[in-house]
């Protein structure tokens, strides 16, 4: 499908979240094909200034493409969750946009494994340069922990039945590619739910465990807060329900409350550095009809404090 267009996801919305000033720096953590990143840069100036980060070698290769000439354009392959070690963050930002989970790019090229539509590798590694493939982690779990990942990052129900299966099929041949997982699930647990094929929760869990991406999402959040400037914008497009409660809470500031001696009056916690900026979007009709990937699509965007 390399002649497919990938649209970027609630684009005007994303990019209006972040209010971009002139002069002002920015930092895309997941240029995917560079949609966002350039509505936001035909925003910016001579003085403005536009960080581009990337775990997939293939988007960083795109980035340079398009924008690897411009001044105005700092490229680094890497995480967002390691943003604040750039050292190109250091002065602040004044907006932080992440699109998260899987770009169109990796679901339309059988080759990354992401899909079940078209036969591939069973790999789903956003940053092929990290180990472990999908392939190789369910070759070496136990059933156990095969189970409780299927649970807690698809929310699969029969978890503990596909991972049953999983290891059975293991003893005879490993499992190599997207479509014998696929067929395993399918023959497994049968088609429960209407207009979706058996393996997507397994096949949406599998991608974010081996990628991390939970454990990346807070770490990034939290790295964001720290280079943000004040009256600077975080804004961050979601896919799921896991994603978005992990951002819902982080801009809420839900944590821990400070313990309080008895006999003492309660410590009143210091105002939260963010502060929501409206609601939750969601996309129009119309992209919705250009873009069936909108459809789950959730934007929130909030304000650090001054």
């Amino acid at each position: 499908m390399s002649g497919q267009q990938h649209l970027p996801v609630m684009l005007a919305e994303a990019v209006e979240g972040l209010r971009v000033k002139a002069d002002g720096i920015y930092l895309d953590g997941t240029f995917g094909r560079g949609g966002h990143a350039r509505e936001v840069l035909g925003r910016l100036g001579p003085q403005g200034r536009l960080l581009v980060m990337d775990r997939d070698p293939q988007a960083i290769a795109a980035a340079t493409d398009a924008f690897g000439a411009d001044p105005r354009v700092r490229i680094r392959h890497g995480s967002f969750a390691e943003l604040a070690q750039w050292p190109e963050t250091q002065s602040g930002l004044d907006g932080v946009l992440f699109d998260l989970g899987v770009s169109s790019p990796q679901l339309d090229d059988p080759a990354r494994g992401f899909s079940f539509q078209g036969d591939g590798p069973l790999d789903m590694r956003m940053d092929p340069t990290r180990e472990p493939s999908a392939a190789t982690w369910l070759a070496e779990a136990d059933e156990r922990t095969i189970a409780d990942v299927l649970w807690r990052y698809g929310e699969e129900k029969l978890s503990r039945r596909i991972a049953r299966a999983i290891v059975a099929r293991r003893a005879e041949a490993p499992l190599a590619t997207t479509g014998e997982l696929a067929a395993l699930v399918a023959r497994t647990i049968g088609h429960r739910e209407r207009g979706k094929h058996p393996a997507t929760r397994t096949f949406q869990a599998l991608r974010i465990h081996v990628n991390d991406e939970m454990g990346a999402l807070e770490r990034g959040l939290e790295a964001a807060l720290e280079r943000l400037l004040p009256g600077g914008r975080l804004a961050v497009i979601s896919f799921h329900s896991l994603e978005d409660r992990v951002v819902k809470r982080f801009i809420r500031g839900d944590r821990s409350q400070p313990q309080v001696r008895r006999g003492l009056p309660p410590v009143e916690a210091a105002p939260w550095a963010l502060e929501a900026v409206g609601k939750a979007q969601f996309a129009g009709a119309a992209e919705l009809a250009a873009n069936p990937r909108a459809r789950s699509a959730v934007l929130r965007v909030a304000e650090k404090r001054s």
